[in-house]
């Protein structure tokens, strides 16, 4: 099916990130595994190896795969790395494909996607654990990064189980740059924003 696209390099992409401690600043990528979906070629890349350009190329030939693209967009951006000419969000996707057909409160997260098509899952307990780790910050240390390095992994494999289904199943052709694509705002004052909510309830 991958044969049949008309791109020579069709890229899975996922980012590990934390915001300084302050939910609503700019992202902080942690680290980043992509891997060409056609020949396995992978790169992992820790925050002290990133250059001033993204290891794999991301021209007009180019598919760039994520689930909810924003995210790693808005690490492209942190990073002052060009964006992808041809994104394809598999969140998107999924979301124009069940939307109205499943019951409320069912998951649209990446598990949840893979669930729905009866693909093999990343266990949602250690994928919590993971990101509550990623978010707390640093210091990690040598064992934790060679852990969240693994899980950023298994995202990455998992979009390219769920590529093939998604185009199956799915006439939209959905590509998506979202919210990755909107300028850097200044980080969020907390608390005045908290001061101003508690001000507008009233």
């Amino acid at each position: 099916m991958l044969e049949a696209l008309p791109f020579r390099t069709i890229v899975a992409v996922d980012f590990e990130f934390e915001f300084g401690g302050h939910v609503g600043n700019r992202p902080n990528p942690v680290c980043m595994v992509a891997r060409e979906l056609r020949t396995g070629q992978t790169w992992r890349l820790w925050r002290n190896e990133f250059s001033a350009l993204p290891p794999f190329p991301t021209g007009p030939d180019v598919l760039f795969v994520a689930f909810y693209a924003s995210a790693e967009l808005g690490c492209f951006r942190a990073l002052n790395w060009k964006m992808p000419e041809r994104v394809l969000d598999l969140f998107c996707e999924f979301r124009n494909l069940t939307n109205g057909i499943r019951e409320p409160g069912e998951p649209n997260s990446l598990i949840g996607a893979l669930d729905y098509f009866g693909l093999d899952l990343i266990g949602s307990h250690h994928k919590k654990n993971m990101v509550d780790r990623i978010l707390a910050g640093q210091p990690y240390s040598k064992s934790e990064r060679a852990e969240i390095l693994e899980y950023c992994e298994g995202d990455v494999l998992a979009l390219g189980r769920l590529l093939p289904v998604s185009f199956r199943t799915s006439a939209s052709g959905t590509h998506c740059c979202a919210a990755g694509t909107w300028p850097l705002r200044p980080p969020l004052n907390t608390t005045v924003c908290r001061s101003t909510c508690r001000c507008s309830n009233h």
